[in-house]
């Protein structure tokens, strides 16, 4: 069983959350979500927030998408589009499917460092521009739902300088495998 497009077709303060603990593999290769970033389209750090562009324009179609941009002209960074113009960004797994594949593309074996930033999860699946508005719920992707319900925390943002402050990092408590520790309470 795989997340359908209706998944997504719902508020991204929804769908962020509720993302974290699902199952994301790309060509047989993943792991569990543990931390994503949620962006709303009346906010300025959403990419949709100035309008429609060459680069953005997977956020103004349908949700269960893949929206997939180039950071900093360097890194791939790998969101999956919900209701028109918002979207989650993937920023941490928990490497659980063909593990050496990812080292191997990361040439890297702490595999608490694999998938530990939207950047590094990229590579580590192979991911790029190819699959910028590939649909979510059938190959290369495959989203499987959670096993069991994790321990969700919520703390801002991270790597932006626009509406830092929303607390729209949505992370699994306690996981190694986060990009960056969560904030002490």
């Amino acid at each position: 069983m795989t997340l359908t497009a209706e998944f997504f077709a719902r508020p991204v303060l929804e769908v962020a959350p509720e993302l974290v603990g699902v199952t994301l593999l790309v060509g047989g290769v993943g792991g569990r979500i543990v931390e994503v970033e949620a962006y709303h389209p009346d906010e300025p750090a959403s990419h949709s927030f100035r309008g429609q562009t060459a680069r953005n324009t997977t956020m103004f179609g349908e949700p269960g998408h893949a929206y997939v941009y180039r950071s900093y002209g360097i890194h791939w960074c790998l969101n999956f589009v919900c209701e028109p113009r918002s979207a989650v960004l993937i920023r941490a797994l928990e490497p659980t499917h063909d593990v050496e594949a990812m080292r191997a593309r990361r040439a890297l074996d702490d595999v608490r460092r694999l998938c530990s930033g939207p950047g590094r999860l990229c590579q580590a699946l192979a991911v790029t521009n190819h699959h910028d508005g590939l649909p979510l719920d059938r190959p290369p992707f495959e989203l499987r739902p959670r096993e069991f319900e994790p321990e969700v925390a919520t703390a801002p943002r991270i790597g932006i300088t626009r509406a830092v402050e929303l607390p729209w990092r949505y992370a699994e408590q306690r996981s190694p495998f986060l990009s960056r520790a969560l904030p002490r309470a």
